[in-house]
């Protein structure tokens, strides 16, 4: 079996309880559509411009991600998660995932699968079929999630299975030639 053969990982989301779902928009990607190359690891790296609203009024924070369900890996691949979020917080800015100094109030990221505590962009293996990235906003019930930067992004997801109270995704696609 080639990679381009492989089943298709299913979304991470649907084998969750559904909680309901809000608005996530942004100026740089297109729900379904190809994600840009400065947004991959090839091509800059650049966290995407994320906007969100609609969300539940007993929102206290948030939680983004990013993460590639198709990785030729048994646990997909996750490039970005910042934590604790304010509840005021309803956008983030193209490349405002470099570093933590760019992030209001207590929100930091965690290191993702690549190594560092930052967004790292679409890096799919060469000639594999295009990779889904789902961006993730989820709506907590706590202001706070009550882990560290230690933590990893899978341990972040089992504390989120507790406190999401709503969760809005935008899924784009990427693929190396």
């Amino acid at each position: 079996m080639t990679s381009l053969d492989r089943p298709l990982a299913p979304n991470p989301y649907d084998l969750l309880p559904p909680v309901p779902s809000f608005i996530l928009e942004s100026d740089d990607l297109q729900d379904g559509q190809a994600l840009p190359p400065l947004h991959s690891a090839e091509g800059g790296n650049v966290s995407p411009h994320l906007r969100w609203s609609d969300f539940p009024e007993e929102t206290q924070s948030f939680v983004v991600s990013c993460f590639d369900p198709d990785a030729p890996t048994p646990s997909g691949w996750w490039h970005w998660t910042i934590v604790d979020l304010d509840a005021s917080t309803t956008e983030l800015t193209q490349g405002q995932g470099g570093s933590d100094l760019l992030l209001d109030g207590a929100a930091f990221h965690l290191r993702v699968d690549h190594g560092g505590a930052e967004y790292f962009g679409a890096a799919p293996p060469p000639q594999d079929r295009p990779h889904r990235y789902i961006f993730a906003i989820h709506a907590l019930d706590v202001e706070t999630l009550g882990i560290d930067d230690e933590a990893t992004p899978a341990e972040c997801a089992f504390h989120l299975a507790f406190h999401t109270i709503a969760r809005a995704t935008l899924t784009a696609t990427y693929a190396i030639a």
